[in-house]
């Protein structure tokens, strides 16, 4: 199955709606990088008239997630994928648009490890978002778990 930007931005009305209404969106989904967008908008502030840091994390999830849901999808295996800790680092209040991009570094490996193996494989992947001037607002490492499903 071929993931697309578009399909996961479908899947997000129906699957995470929360993240959807808050204006979570992925942006660019390709074989290497994943961005992912979220607008300072009434939904998603906090007190401090920035973007409430659950909704940053949202995004910053959704772009190590997708590269690993459209890797593990291009097998002929079922995975089971869980995100099992994550680390952030906020540098900048998060105003304007914030955008998360992930670079596949080693997905290719880890997944091939996992099938190889028959056994279940951590890994870390990092995003950093930033603002429509560059600037760093945050950077988050998720932990993620995949192993192969058994029937």
């Amino acid at each position: 199955m071929k993931l697309t930007a578009k399909q996961l931005n479908r899947f997000l009305i129906v699957k995470l709606p929360s993240a959807y209404l808050c204006g979570v969106r992925v942006d660019l989904l390709d074989q290497d990088t994943c961005k992912t967008v979220v607008k300072y908008k009434w939904m998603n502030q906090n007190p401090f008239k920035s973007i409430y840091f659950a909704v940053l994390a949202m995004a910053a999830e959704l772009s190590t997630g997708a590269l690993v849901l459209k890797k593990t999808s291009e097998t002929d295996v079922k995975f089971s994928t869980l995100v099992i800790g994550m680390n952030a680092n906020f540098y900048k209040k998060a105003v304007g648009r914030i955008t998360f991009t992930c670079e596949n570094e080693r997905l290719d490996e880890y997944v091939g490890t996992a099938i190889q193996t028959q056994e279940g494989t951590a890994f870390s992947m990092s995003t950093t978002g930033v603002d429509e001037l560059g600037d760093a607002v945050a950077v988050f490492e998720f932990q993620w778990s995949i192993k192969i499903k058994t029937t």
